[in-house]
C-alpha cells in the first residue's frame, strides 16, 4: 500500500541506525527514503543494507526508496584496525603509503601525489578541521606529523591541505 502524502521523509543510515530493528522503527515512524552515504560505507555494507531495506519493504508490503549518496573527489585517510583512534596534542602521527589498517601511530593516505607534495610546516586538517596535524618531516611515501589540535580520527575521514599545492593534470 502506497502513502499518499506529497512530502517525503529521508532518514540517513549510519552506525546508530544500522540494525534491522531500528530501520523498521524509522519506517514505521514515517521515513519514506533511506539514504546510504558511500563516503563511509563499503560496497558489501551497502549490499547488506539494501537487502535489509528490501526485506522490511516485503514485511510491510509498502515500497521504500533508497538514496545512495556517492563519494565525491575528497581526499580521505584509510581505515583503522579499531575503527578510530583518539590523537592527543603533541602526539607523533604518520601518514603513509602502507595500506595496512592504521593505529595510534600511523594511517594510510591513499594519495601518493599528496605525500610527495607535503613539506615540513604544512598543516593537515582531518574531519573538517576537527584534528590539526603539522608536518615535521617528509620521506618517500610518508609524512611525519605532530598533533596540534587533538581529537578522534575514524575510518575514511576527509583530509584538507590548506598549505599544500596538489599536483593535478590539466
Amino acid at each position: 500500500m502506497r502513502r499518499s502524502r506529497r512530502i517525503k521523509i529521508i532518514a540517513t543510515l549510519g552506525p546508530a541506525s544500522a540494525s534491522r530493528a531500528v530501520v523498521a522503527e524509522l519506517f514505521k515512524a514515517g521515513a519514506d527514503v533511506f539514504r546510504i552515504n558511500m563516503s563511509h560505507a563499503s560496497h558489501d555494507a551497502m549490499r547488506e543494507r539494501i537487502a535489509m531495506i528490501r526485506s522490511i519493504e516485503e514485511e510491510f508490503d509498502r515500497p521504500i526508496a533508497i538514496l545512495v549518496d556517492l563519494q565525491g573527489p575528497k581526499l580521505r585517510v584509510g581505515e583503522f584496525g579499531d575503527g578510530a583512534v583518539h590523537l592527543r596534542k603533541g602526539d607523533a602521527f604518520t601518514l603513509d603509503a602502507n595500506p595496512a589498517h592504521g593505529d595510534l601511530s600511523r594511517v594510510y593516505l591513499p594519495h601518493p601525489e599528496i605525500l610527495g607534495a607535503l613539506l615540513p610546516g604544512h598543516r593537515i586538517l582531518i574531519d573538517d578541521g576537527k584534528v590539526l596535524l603539522r608536518v615535521v618531516k617528509v620521506a618517500p611515501g610518508r609524512a611525519d606529523t605532530v598533533v596540534e589540535v587533538a581529537g578522534k580520527v575514524s575510518n575514511k575521514k576527509g583530509v584538507s591541505l590548506p598549505d599544500t599545492t596538489i599536483p593535478t593534470s590539466a
